[in-house]
């Protein structure tokens, strides 16, 4: 299980799945458990019945991500949301199917990105964690196409690219 948050300051705005257990119930549940946590604004929600395991691994990993936030909010208070811009790249139609990206910058630096599209693939799946990783370690969208998943990195690069751009 692993969730990424986005934050608006301390406020809970978005979470989505980055890697989860490929079962009907985990499927069912996450829906409820990103409802109540945008609803909670913490990870004191509770267990979806029937996934039990799901929910406990979704805390686990929603609670680490808060506790990342407040950290990093404590140690640079003053440079935290007025400093921050948030950029959507286009749409890139593959043949695999739309990818699209949003890069959060804090002032010339990428701290996140977020898919905001992409193609229903177990590969596009398993790739994207390390499309993410390597961007925000070279800071530009000049990184490694990911090995059975080239359609997507490419459009994935192009995106970003443009909302680099956008940025200025």
């Amino acid at each position: 299980m692993q969730v990424e948050v986005t934050f608006a300051g301390q406020e809970i705005t978005a979470v989505k799945m980055l890697q989860q257990p490929n079962h009907p119930q985990t499927t069912a549940a996450v829906p409820k458990l990103i409802a109540e946590t945008l609803e909670a604004q913490s990870a004191d929600i509770d267990t979806v019945s029937g996934a039990t395991i799901t929910t406990e691994g979704y805390k686990e990993s929603l609670q680490a991500a808060i506790d990342e936030n407040a950290s990093a909010a404590s140690a640079a208070p003053s440079a935290s949301a007025a400093a921050s811009q948030v950029v959507a790249g286009p749409t890139v139609t593959t043949e695999k199917g739309p990818v699209q990206v949003e890069v959060t910058f804090e002032g010339d630096e990428i701290a996140a990105v977020r898919m905001l599209q992409q193609p229903n693939h177990p590969q596009t799946t398993a790739a994207v964690p390390k499309l993410i990783a390597e961007t925000l370690e070279a800071q530009s969208a000049d990184i490694d196409t990911v090995s059975g998943a080239t359609i997507t990195t490419e459009g994935y690069k192009e995106s970003l690219q443009a909302a680099i751009d956008a940025k200025g």
